[in-house]
């Protein structure tokens, strides 16, 4: 809690303009989830449910939050918002499913409690990391203002969550973009034990909204009244003048933050003190004081909820238990998608690879009307890069945004948009950045679908790559580091025409790519290009050149690289370019292998978990009665990327290649 835990006065109820049938439609909403949790702590004494974080206490900020909203306008709830999903209407046999990881829950028994979302209600809900599903919810607002949509989204953070860089992120992204967003903030006092007194020195969370240039309150969050109007009020504001707005709702967790942790550190007094404000007991006695319940009513009410609960607790006990299915584990993994290659059809130009870029985000756009592109000085300046220069006055600003300096944020911000039916690009200003955006990618873009369907339809484009002097951290090939990430597709082209090819058909893919492009070729290689609109197969390699004897298997740079040596030491080699790395053409490598018994894998990237091992793993384990030689692998030194000219020549790989590839020859 803050400084001042005591409670100083009881729940004040006033009607303001709500009907008898509003009263009772809140009361309704109040009713069932504090009813359905208590069945669930039974059930879960009894074994029948695994895990579960009560949201006893605290049932007013979800119901009267939900009740609020439209009904298609999306919601992003935490762990203790049971009331969401009630009040969204949601069949009570599918969240039993869901509780018990029953193949007809929303996640098909890949994700607990309220670890999923399902859009047919309109509901994202949480991954672990506190803080991120806040940058989603900035998503969908984007979506609804660039459609001229008069609608809000709303998201939940706990008192502790808004210690998250994730939550700045994400006020700063909705004010600086005036986005409706509603921001509710359920301060119930502790952070699984660490009370609030330890997380913020400030008096009300809500003040915070004044370092960003928006609106902040302070309700009471277990009076359902005052947070059904305050959050009624201030939607149908937000849909007319598109703003967000943070709300702050005093509440209690009366239980521990799940049930295994109790609430040995709460002072007895405070929760004898908040039990006095229990949101239903209060609102029940209002109602009866008001003549709009009656002991009877009540009684009957109850009745009805009891049987609902045990009806739909029957059809989940009917329903079988899950079995594992390995064929349909790994199918979800990515959402469904066949490519269509599209030839070309124009005639060809030279262009080098930042001019290629350029024309396949061109392309994109004028293909995809919901495309929106969006980085840090992407806009009038045209990015570090000059690759977005002139896209503003071609396609406007909506289109092609300046972001603020907040990786994680803008990546939410995509997935959300994509929620929406957006398909959105976000631009690394260097690789190097995105781990400020790590947790973003590997565990919201990348396992949504596999969750429970989620569409994650956005391209992280990766300038990467050294030898241009520019030190350790604008540098590094970080490509590996999304290789073991499932759900992620990994796109890295080496020339000009690939380049365009490649950045198109990952615009048609729906699933999450990360698309790398080497900094060092932009200028520096060139070749034919296609005009107009076509696409090059992804998950296909390029066999660059076919020789006899030894192969190397490479992307990237390592391409060019790979070439050289060739032509300059005469070595009749056969030269394979991966171009897309998840998922790898094992059939071009597994042929290459066959073709020369001899193989060497090259990459940029350091030695040491780098993607080579992966490769050279599966050549020694599927393909080693080919082998004529053991397998070789060239990388750069196993050091952080140095500035200076002489010590970064050093660490690239390409000086070892000579040695390596003379040492597997004479093998």
């Amino acid at each position: 809690m803050s400084k001042d835990t005591k409670i100083k006065k009881p729940i004040r109820f006033k009607r303001e303009k709500l009907s008898d049938e509003d009263l009772m439609r809140l009361y309704k909403g109040l009713l069932l989830p504090r009813m359905i949790e208590e069945k669930m702590l039974k059930l879960l004494r009894q074994g029948k449910v695994s895990k579960w974080f009560s949201g006893i206490g605290q049932e007013a900020i979800a119901v009267g939050a939900t009740l609020a909203l439209q009904p298609k306008e999306l919601i992003f709830p935490l762990h203790r918002n049971l009331g969401v999903f009630t009040n969204r209407d949601i069949p009570l046999h599918r969240l039993f499913s869901q509780w018990q990881g029953k193949l007809n829950g929303f996640s098909k028994g890949r994700e607990r409690s309220f670890h999923f979302g399902t859009l047919d209600y309109g509901i994202v809900g949480m991954i672990s990391h506190l803080g991120p599903q806040l940058a989603l919810a900035c998503g969908a607002a984007l979506a609804y203002k660039l459609d001229g949509r008069p609608m809000v989204s709303l998201a939940f953070s706990g008192e502790g969550g808004t210690s998250e860089g994730d939550f700045h992120e994400a006020l700063n992204i909705a004010a600086v973009w005036s986005l409706p967003v509603i921001f509710i903030i359920e301060n119930n006092g502790y952070g699984l034990s660490t009370p609030s007194s330890d997380q913020f020195m400030c008096k009300h969370l809500a003040d915070k909204a004044k370092g960003y240039g928006m609106e902040g309150i302070t309700i009471d969050g277990n009076n359902i009244i005052e947070v059904y109007t305050t959050i009624d009020k201030y939607a149908k504001k937000m849909r007319r003048k598109p703003a967000p707005i943070l709300i702050e709702c005093m509440t209690f967790r009366m239980r521990g933050h799940e049930e295994a942790s109790g609430v040995k550190y709460v002072p007895p007094e405070l929760i004898e003190a908040w039990d006095k404000k229990d949101p239903v007991r209060n609102y029940e006695q209002f109602l009866l004081e008001q003549g709009v319940l009656t002991e009877e009513v009540v009684s009957a009410l109850k009745l009805e909820n009891e049987k609902l609960i045990l009806e739909h607790l029957d059809i989940t006990e009917k329903e079988p238990e899950l079995t594992a299915d390995l064929a349909h584990e790994l199918n979800d993994i990515y959402k469904p998608w066949t490519q269509q290659v599209v030839s070309p059809s124009g005639e060809a130009k030279e262009l080098r690879i930042v001019d290629a870029i350029t024309a396949g985000l061109d392309e994109a756009m004028q293909k995809h009307p919901k495309l929106v592109l969006m980085g840090q000085d992407i806009g009038d300046y045209g990015g570090v890069f000059k690759i977005t220069d002139g896209f503003v006055k071609k396609f406007g600003k909506d289109r092609v945004r300046n972001t603020p300096l907040c990786e994680s944020g803008i990546i939410g911000t995509a997935l959300g948009m994509s929620l929406e039916g957006y398909k959105t690009m976000v631009e690394m200003q260097f690789a190097d950045f995105v781990t400020c955006g790590f947790n973003q990618i590997v565990n919201n873009l990348a396992k949504i679908n596999y969750r429970w369907g989620g569409s994650a339809d956005v391209v992280v484009r990766m300038p990467t790559g050294a030898g241009t002097g520019a030190g350790p951290f604008h540098s590094q090939s970080n490509e590996a580091w999304f290789y073991h990430v499932p759900g992620l597709k990994i796109v890295y082209p080496s020339t000009p025409e690939d380049a365009k090819g490649l950045l198109i058909a990952a615009f048609e893919d729906p699933n999450p790519v990360m698309f790398f492009e080497h900094k060092a070729m932009y200028r520096g290689i060139s070749g034919m290009v296609p005009d107009g609109y076509y696409t090059t197969p992804i998950g296909k390699a390029r066999q660059v050149r076919t020789g006899q004897q030894a192969s190397i298997i490479t992307y990237g740079m390592g391409v060019h690289w790979a070439t050289h040596l060739a032509d300059e030491q005469g070595w009749d080699l056969d030269i394979v370019d991966l171009r897309t790395l998840l998922p790898i053409d094992w059939e071009t490598v597994s042929e290459s292998v066959q073709r020369t018994n001899r193989v060497l894998i090259l990459h940029e990237d350091t030695l040491t978990g780098g993607i080579g091992g992966d490769i050279a793993a599966y050549i020694a384990e599927n393909l080693y009665e080919y082998l004529d030689a053991p397998v070789m692998r060239v990388g750069s030194l196993d050091t952080p990327v140095p500035f200076a000219d002489v010590l970064e020549k050093q660490f690239l790989s390409v000086q070892r290649l000579y040695e390596q590839m003379l040492k597997l020859i004479s093998y």
